[in-house]
Order: C-alpha cells, then structure tokens, then sequence
C-alpha cells in the first residue's frame, strides 16, 4: 500500500491509492463504518472534538472513515499537479453529500445571500436549472442566464450588476453538450471580485480539472462516471479555500444534513479505482458512435465536442483531455422519431442517470428536462426530437450494431 506522502507520478497510481490510511486491524481494504456514532475515551476527548481542538470522529452526519477517503481520493485527483497562488501544491478540500442536487445546495446555500444574483448559461442539468428558477427566488436570490459561450456576455452581466457573486458553469453541459471556457470566464469573474464554481460531472477529473482553469469550487454527482457502476446516489463539492470549506460550508452541510454514507462511499472509493481504465473505454467507443451518427441520415444533428464541426470544438480541446463519454443527436423526425428508437433498443439501455458500464439513453424533453418550459427548453437546444447517450464500455460493433437497427426505420 502506498504511502499518503508517496509522490504519485500518474493518474491511475492516484486513483487507486490516494485517500487511503492504513487500517488499525491491518485490513487491507477500509472496512465499511456502518455505525451512526463514534465514542469517546473519556468527556474531556469529547469536549476537544466538538470545540475543534482535536481532530476525531463524532457522529456519521459529520463524517465517517468511508467519506473521509472518498473525499481525500477525489480531491486528490481535481487538485493533480495543480499549484496555488503561491506556486505550492494545491490543497483542495472536499465534502461528500448524499447526491449531487445536496452538494449543489450547499455550494449556493454557503455562498449566496438574500439579494445575491448566480450568473449561469443555459442547458444546465435539468435539476439544477430548476432549483435555480423555483427555489432560489423564494429564498430572495436570483439567476440571471446568458449564453457564455461569448464570454463579452459575461463581461456585459458583471459589468452592470453587481449583486452577481457567483458565476457557475456546466461544461460539458446536459444534454447538449455545449462547452465554455473556464480559462476566459474564470478571469472575467476574478477580475469583477466573482467567484467561479464548475460542475465537472460530464468530464472528471481524469479529463479536465476546473481548479486548474480557475475555478473556485468543483461540484459533482458521484453516482456516474465516479462510482462508474450505477449502484450509488452520491455528490460532492470541493473548494480551493479550504477555510471557507471547514468553516461556513462544512456548517451549511451539516445544517442542511445532506450528508453520504459509509456504504455508498465505501462503494464510490472501490468504484474510482478504475476511473481511468474506463474513461479512456468510454470516451474512445463515444468518438465512434458520435462519428457514426453523424454520417447517419436519419440524424439531423449530434453534439459531440469531439467533432471538428461543432462549435465548442476548439474549448473542449483546450481544457479537456479527451472530449468525453457523452452525445446527444437530434432526429430528423421529431419526437416519433426518437420514441421509435428507443423502443427499438436492444442493447443499449432506456433509463436516465448515466456514466454506468452499459450504454444509456434518455429522452431529456420527456425525461430529464421535463420542468423546463417548453420554450426555454427549445431555446437551449432540447428538442423534442433530443436523445441523451451515456456511451459505455460495451464491444463498439454491438452499440452501433444496436443503433443500426433502432435508426433503420426511423
């Protein structure tokens, strides 16, 4: 086992060993702390954890063993060879939810007060677009959404109000796969004293790492491409300030009890160990597929970053290292069109979520973005007509033997 202090020279030593402390009882793999509370050696230890004077475990809602290496596994892996203001190794401090809805709670939540505006862009996850538009206001905050992609868009909002104090991005973003530069916004917002947080879900950060490009705070839902197998609900966010993250976040969290647990974590942290083996699967059966499709004549369009013709071609090649797992295609015939194909599938699976072995497809306008309104929605690019595909890990002859059939009458 390697050491916590071993100087990782790749990704995949990383995911495999960082976050890990070696087990009292010598157990090879972190035991699953399946217990709600933690005891003390006398009242005095008790009073030293609960005053912050020494560290230890109180009680699983504050943490646990399990949550402990997941979040030091994946802050490892967002912070690798990234530096600080200082030139030193990024110390990035993270905090495991319960999903990623939970995470985003409390980014927004421990940030943002009554007459805070979030600056953002449109196609967000349709969960996230929706506690933006019907919860924020309610709590006396505010979104204002422009396109980002053109970032003078950006300039122009921060420049005119400044209740602005945070901008958030998505990229790549659900379902349409649209990109924006987190180098050229990041700056933008620093400059006009913002603060920039990224929801990396889409990408990981085995193919792009926010903090390197300026972001402020990382989200993710790590029930897909993190955990990688389906069998989790999980979030987690991460922020470069770790004070601001052990001090008014860590509150926030704790207040709003969104916190994971020690079986899901213990299945998030076995999950990441492969986390390179299978993205570098992933993402080279999506060229594939994104390459077929577009060749298809049955498909009006696919979003892919990965094709030269796509308008966020040139971003995601600049801060990605491989433009990722995820597509969506539009059918030429509409919505009948894309029912009929996914009544068609044989292989590939119907069901939302996605980053799991298999292949999944969804129809966000009748699925994931059903709470957008219809005319946001078509404004964004979910058409009716809009298939979301997870590309998985499958033999890529059998996926595009599957699309074959299910597009052939389409």
């Amino acid at each position: 086992m390697a050491s916590v202090q071993f100087p990782f020279q790749g990704f995949s030593s990383l995911a495999i060993h960082a976050g890990h402390e070696n087990d009292p009882q010598h157990s090879h793999l972190t035991p699953i702390y399946a217990n709600s509370t933690f005891v003390f050696d006398d009242a005095e230890q008790g009073m030293r954890r609960f005053s912050g004077l020494e560290p230890g475990y109180i009680y699983t809602r504050w943490g646990n063993p399990n949550m402990t290496e997941a979040e030091g596994k994946i802050a490892a892996m967002e912070a690798f060879g990234v530096t600080d203001s200082s030139g030193a190794p990024l110390q990035a401090a993270a905090i495991l939810h319960a999903s990623g809805m939970a995470a985003i709670s409390t980014l927004l939540l421990s940030n943002l007060s009554k007459g805070d505006k979030v600056l953002s862009h449109y196609s967000l996850y349709g969960g996230t677009q929706d506690y933006m538009n019907r919860l924020l206001p309610r709590l006396g905050m505010e979104a204002v959404i422009e396109d980002l992609r053109n970032p003078q868009r950006a300039e122009e909002a921060l420049s005119r109000d400044p209740s602005i104090r945070m901008v958030y991005l998505e990229t790549p973003a659900n379902p349409t796969i649209q990109c924006v530069d987190i180098v050229v916004l990041s700056e933008i917002a620093h400059r006009h004293g913002r603060i920039v947080a990224c929801d990396n879900t889409f990408a990981t950060p085995y193919l792009q790492q926010p903090f390197r490009l300026g972001a402020d705070f990382v989200v993710h839902s790590t029930t897909k491409f993190l955990n990688g197998h389906g069998t989790i609900i999980g979030g987690i966010l991460l922020g470069r300030d770790v004070t601001f993250m052990q001090t008014q976040a860590t509150k926030t969290h704790r207040l709003l009890g969104g916190n994971s647990n020690a079986m899901e974590s213990w299945l998030l942290v076995n999950g990441m160990k492969t986390l390179e083996l299978r993205m570098e699967r992933h993402c080279h059966n999506a060229m594939e597929v994104a390459e077929w499709l577009h060749q298809h004549p049955a498909v009006a369009k696919v979003n892919y970053n990965g094709l030269p013709d796509h308008p966020d071609h040139l971003v995601a090649l600049r801060q990605m290292r491989h433009p990722g797992a995820m597509l969506s295609f539009e059918m030429k015939g509409g919505l009948s069109a894309g029912i009929e194909v996914m009544n068609r599938l044989k292989l590939c699976t119907r069901t939302v979520s996605l980053g799991t072995c298999d292949t999944l497809l969804c129809h966000p306008a009748s699925m994931t973005h059903t709470s957008v309104p219809r005319e946001d929605r078509l404004r964004y690019g979910i058409t009716d007509g809009l298939i979301r595909m997870s590309v998985g890990m499958e033999n890529i002859q059998d996926i595009l033997t599957d699309l074959e059939q299910s597009l052939a009458t389409s």
